[in-house]
Parts: C-alpha cells; sequence; structure tokens
C-alpha cells in the first residue's frame, strides 16, 4: 500500500512562469464539515536548470525567512533565473499566524515531524508532501530559521557534518557563498525529523540557518538573511551575481559535542554571566539559575562542560530545568 499525499497544491511545479498559490492541506474543525488548510506556495521557472526549494516559517516565531522569501518572490523577475525556485514562505503556516514555535492546530513541531505521514495530523501531512513531492525535485535545499522567542544566536549558516565527502564540501562551498558570519557544523541534541536531516538524507546540497532571534529582528538580520540569493547565483540559477558577499570570509565553526549544549540544571530565572562571541573555558561557571520557590536559597550554578565562543544564550530568563541556556562552539579546520 502506498503513501500517496492527501495534501494538494493549486501551482503546476513543472510549468514555465511566475506562479503563486497554495498547497491545500485536509483537516478538521467544528465549523465545517468539509476543510482545507491553505498553506502558501510560490514558484518560478525559466526553462531548465537546477531547482532549488526555500522554505521559511519551519517554526512560527522565526520571521526572518518568511519576510526573506515573500521579498524575494516579489522582486526576482524570471528573466533573472535559469532553472526553478519554489518557495513555501511559511511551511507551518498555522504556527506563523499564530506566532509560535509550534502550530496551535496539533502542537506539533515541524521541524520533528519529516518525513511525516499521509494521514498524519496536519503538521505531518504538511511534513509528508514535502518530503514525498517537493524535496525529490530539488538540488538545492534552504531552510532558513533563526533562534525565534527561545534564544539569541549569532548569524550563521548551518548544516551536520555528513559521511559522503563530496556532498559535504559541496554544502561547505554553497555555506560560504551565503556570506553570514558564521558556517555552524551542528549537532541534533533534542530529536530526530529535522528537515535539513532529512533533505541532506536524500543527498541534496542543504543548509539551514540561525539568523538571530525574534528579538534581534530587524535590518541587520534580513540583510544577512537576503543572502541568500548568492547561494541562488552560486547553483546556478540566478543569472547575474548578488553584489552584497557580506563583510568578511565566514568563520566556520562546530558544536560536536553533548557537552556543548548547556541544559538548564534547575527551574527558574536564568542570570547570564557573558555575551554572544565571549569565550568560554570548560569549568568556567556562564550564569546562574534563581529559584522562584525558594529566593533565599543560593543559585544553582551553570557550568560550562566544554571551550569554546559563545555562540548561543537563552534569551528568555525564565527556564525550566533541561531546557537550553547556551551553546560553545570551536573554529575548525573542514
Amino acid at each position: 500500500m502506498t503513501d500517496t499525499s492527501l495534501v494538494t497544491s493549486s501551482v503546476d511545479f513543472d510549468l514555465d512562469g511566475k506562479q503563486s498559490g497554495h498547497l491545500a492541506v485536509p483537516q478538521s474543525t467544528n465549523s465545517a464539515g468539509w476543510a482545507k488548510y491553505f498553506v502558501p506556495v510560490f514558484v518560478l521557472k525559466n526553462g531548465e536548470g537546477p531547482t532549488a526549494v526555500l522554505s521559511g516559517g519551519n517554526h512560527g516565531d522565526e520571521y526572518e525567512g518568511p519576510v526573506t522569501l515573500m521579498n524575494l518572490f516579489r522582486e526576482l523577475k524570471l528573466e533573472d533565473i535559469r532553472g526553478r525556485i519554489i518557495i513555501i514562505p511559511m511551511l507551518n503556516h498555522p504556527a506563523v499566524a499564530a506566532g509560535t514555535r509550534l502550530s496551535p492546530i496539533d502542537g506539533v513541531n515541524m521541524n520533528r515531524a519529516f518525513p511525516g505521514r499521509s494521514t498524519d495530523t496536519i503538521t505531518g501531512m504538511i511534513a509528508h508532501f514535502v518530503a514525498t513531492e517537493v524535496l525529490p525535485l530539488a538540488d538545492l535545499v534552504v531552510d532558513i530559521h533563526s533562534g525565534g522567542s527561545s534564544m539569541h544566536m549569532l548569524p550563521s549558516v548551518n548544516m551536520h557534518r555528513m559521511d559522503d565527502v563530496d556532498q559535504m564540501a559541496r554544502m561547505l562551498a554553497a555555506g560560504r557563498v551565503w556570506g553570514a558570519p558564521y558556517v555552524f557544523l551542528y549537532r541534533d541534541v533534542a530529536g530526530s525529523g529535522l528537515l535539513p536531516s532529512y533533505a541532506e538524507s536524500l543527498g541534496k546540497v542543504t543548509l539551514g540557518t540561525e539568523m538571530g532571534s525574534k528579538a534581534q529582528f530587524g535590518v541587520d538580520m534580513l540583510r544577512h538573511t537576503g543572502r541568500v540569493r548568492n547561494v541562488l547565483h552560486h547553483a546556478g540559477i540566478l543569472t547575474e551575481a548578488y553584489r552584497d558577499r557580506g563583510e568578511a570570509e565566514p568563520i566556520v565553526v562546530a558544536a560536536d559535542n553533548e557537552e556543548d549544549y548547556i541544559m538548564a540544571p534547575a527551574s527558574g530565572i536564568f542570570e547570564p554571566f557573558f555575551e554572544l562571541q565571549d569565550r568560554i573555558e570548560s569549568g568556567q561557571q556562564i550564569g546562574q539559575v534563581h529559584s522562584l520557590e525558594h529566593p533565599d536559597r543560593p543559585t544553582e550554578p551553570v557550568v560550562a562542560r566544554s571551550n569554546g565562543i559563545l555562540f548561543a544564550r537563552r534569551s528568555i530568563p525564565l527556564s525550566r530545568q533541561g531546557e537550553c541556556l547556551a551553546v560553545l562552539t570551536r573554529e575548525v579546520d573542514e
């Protein structure tokens, strides 16, 4: 029995031209006997050539992707491209509309739902359609993220370390071309089912990002994110080079070890002792947690277990035990 998607598309991915439409996802509601949820999708196709799949809004509180990709669709002209660009600017549209990390419809994290199932909840159904109908078309996959509501992040282009040496080299080359200050090699420490992981498993040149955070959203972060045009040119899809290459050669960093991801030892108010880009030594106290229930007791120290620069730091002071408070990275020779 085949797991055929129940999602339909109002755009034709094989048709030349500039199309704006939607993915229609079946849903059950209290207010209608039959209902579909619409997820916006754009296609630009001009003859034969490579295909890029660009997505944003995988998490609904990360706005850099949706804004950049909506602007990109409006600004690009067909004569600017050779091949095809498929854009899903708000992959988890219900979450973007609500401003939440998880979908308010089913409470699911889109970036833990891949490859999904045809009979899944709405998040898994969207993931399944993208995994089976969209990503196989791609030569280049870009999934734009930021730290959202919870983390301040240094702006970076991200990827996993790959065993396939050629794929890894092509991903690093594309990541460097973007023009972000950092290329970040990261490790999954909070589950599986990521869109980038799935695209990587298909052998695609796959880039994620961490473009600041909800609190850092603004001109600078949108400029970093908009440099995705450099990658489209590098892939042979944009015919004219984008002219904003960034301020300097990106620094390649990695958080390879479980110890690089520092989780809260207790619930309470996290007081940080360092800012982003500060250098931390193993055993150094990076902050402390104040108890709400026992404010008279000594604070809980938060201690680094590895060396590196402070690449990410929790932006919400009120934290629960086990939530990520900081990420440390080190420069690497790829």
